[in-house]
């Protein structure tokens, strides 16, 4: 006689069986699948928000530019003193390879006051500068209010003032009067904001022959902007000071106005890894919670394994059901907290006036994750409940 041959269940069997211990239970099924929810919740919209931030971060990069280079004077190795750069530095700047556009500031003697019946001492921490008509373009800043410094304006008492210097002082549109030094000037245009120059968004800039004629400016400029190619930016920061000063190259600072942007998309990213490692934590205490839910479900359903043995089902038959069992409740926690934490992520960055980003590979992961901790959690039930012997699964039933 040929040997008897257990039956093989096919895969719309075995989704049936594993379905039909979680249709008996629904509301430990939706408590049990609520701990995998929030887990993967949670990672997913940390990692969208990360991701959403870090888009905006990257997007006003794109727009604002990673090619600005600013020039100032360092501390002299010589004397110990701050030192100075000759007049007209910023021209010999545009003679380098690469260099689009080239404007300087220069700092100016005398307080910015709204009025000379406000004492010296209250200056709203702004700044007075004489700037070169060239500031503008190479800054890519626009004039929210009036008009920019130009050959015409530039040689009378005229002043255009920063966002932060305007918003500080009280003036909102063109014509009226601030008090720089020891004289009047007529307000002229307001800037936009300029998150690559917040020094600017917080001075009141007057025109390079105005600054000689009325504040006895020197014509040392002491801060130098640039614009070059993204291709020669390293190149240019490299001939900047030597170009300036090439008696004291040393003396020369250049920095990176974009650096904090980027430095700002770095952080995000590693507060985002501190967030996930909380996320996992939920998700290894939501796979506790389902290892629990199918330890009581194989004590509860002895009768069940029983029968089912005594009717000629295998172990490995009762092993595969109640896998599939863990991995589908594992699998219903997955596919809600995957909703729940895109939609956490999209509301976020609209409230937040952020581009909502929800990576395609947090959700394959967290989905991965799931499936990962409905095996692990049904191993140990499933083997415990292929043990049982079907006549003491029977009798203790």
């Amino acid at each position: 006689m040929r040997a008897l041959r257990p039956a093989r269940l096919s895969a719309a069997d075995v989704l049936r069986t594993g379905a039909a211990g979680l249709r008996a239970r629904p509301a430990r099924v939706v408590l049990s699948a609520l701990g995998i929810a929030i887990g993967i919740a949670t990672m997913i919209s940390v990692v969208g928000i990360s991701a959403s931030s870090r888009a905006e971060v990257q997007r006003r990069l794109d727009r604002l530019g990673t090619d600005l280079l600013v020039a100032s004077p360092g501390t002299s190795m010589l004397t110990g003193e701050k030192a100075a750069f000759a007049p007209g530095a910023e021209k010999m700047v545009r003679r380098i390879e690469g260099v689009e556009r080239s404007a300087a500031t220069g700092t100016l003697s005398g307080t910015v006051r709204r009025s000379d019946k406000i004492p010296k001492e209250d200056t709203g921490g702004i700044s007075a500068l004489a700037a070169s008509e060239s500031l503008l373009a190479t800054l890519q800043g626009e004039v929210r209010v009036g008009t920019w410094l130009n050959a015409g304006n530039g040689r009378f008492p005229s002043v255009v003032l920063g966002s932060v210097a305007a918003q500080r002082l009280g003036i909102t549109r063109g014509g009226e009067q601030v008090f720089i030094a020891d004289r009047y000037f007529t307000v002229i245009g307001i800037l936009a904001p300029l998150p690559l120059a917040p020094e600017i968004e917080r001075s009141a800039l007057i025109g390079w022959d105005a600054a000689r004629t009325y504040l006895r400016f020197d014509g040392r400029p002491t801060s130098i902007y640039e614009r070059s190619s993204d291709a020669a930016v390293s190149r240019v920061r490299d001939l900047l000071p030597r170009t300036i000063d090439p008696r004291n190259p040393q003396d020369v600072k250049v920095t990176d106005p974009s650096a904090a942007l980027q430095a700002k998309a770095a952080a995000t990213g590693a507060f985002t890894d501190l967030l996930l490692g909380l996320g996992a934590v939920a998700l290894l205490v939501g796979g506790v919670g389902v290892a629990n839910t199918m330890v009581v479900s194989v004590l509860e359903r002895r009768h069940e394994i029983g029968l089912r043995r005594s009717l000629g089902a295998t172990r490995g038959h009762i092993r595969l059901q109640f896998v599939t069992e863990s991995l589908l409740l594992s699998t219903l926690g997955g596919a809600a907290g995957t909703v729940l934490g895109s939609l956490a992520t999209t509301g976020y960055a609209t409230s937040a006036g952020l581009p909502p980003v929800v990576p395609a590979w947090s959700v394959a992961a967290g989905l991965g994750a799931t499936l990962v901790i409905g095996s692990v959690a049904g191993l140990y039930p499933a083997i415990r409940a292929a043990r049982l012997s079907p006549t003491i699964a029977l009798q203790t039933a």
